[in-house]
């Protein structure tokens, strides 16, 4: 598979429980290296299975794109406007430019609106992916997962080249 043959379209309410399965398979992939099991378990909202209903939900306020070849979807970032809030590829398919084509999406929409400097809030796994990017970290700090429980995160940002 190449970069060329990943498609992007924008998630449809029945891509739901599929990236709820790709948000649990992503982090359940992940070693408990920088997060603990307990930590790792309330990312994924305590799931071994899918459920579509948070990321129902979370369609509502966000922007969703999925990351497809054919039509089996691959991984998906979410988004408002200038903040990139998930960004999830399943394990079977990282290493592939999906998660970077997914950010340059998402980059791209940010400068039709406009936007010259869009932040992210990385994970410590994520954040040498996101360095490769272009973006910088700004600092360290908690994020509050929906248990209540605070992992360590690191803000990001990237100035996007506009054209005047």
């Amino acid at each position: 598979m190449s970069a060329n043959e990943i498609s992007l379209r924008p998630a449809q309410e029945i891509d739901a429980w599929v990236l709820s399965a790709i948000h649990i398979a992503a982090i359940k992939a992940l070693p408990a290296t920088f997060y603990t099991q307990k930590e790792l378990l309330a990312w994924r909202n305590y799931r071994d299975k899918p459920d579509g209903s948070n990321i129902l939900k979370s369609m509502k306020v966000e922007t969703f794109w999925v990351a497809i070849e054919g039509d089996v979807v691959m991984g998906f970032a979410s988004f408002i406007v200038d903040e990139l809030i998930g960004l999830y590829v399943h394990p079977k398919y990282q290493g592939k430019g999906i998660g970077r084509a997914l950010v340059q999406h998402f980059c791209d929409e940010a400068t039709v609106q406009g936007v010259d400097k869009v932040i992210t809030t990385a994970s410590l796994y994520a954040e040498g992916f996101y360095l490769r990017l272009g973006f910088t970290a700004i600092q360290r700090a908690p994020h509050y997962l929906r248990s209540g429980i605070v992992v360590p995160v690191t803000k990001m940002s990237k100035t996007l080249e506009t054209s005047n």
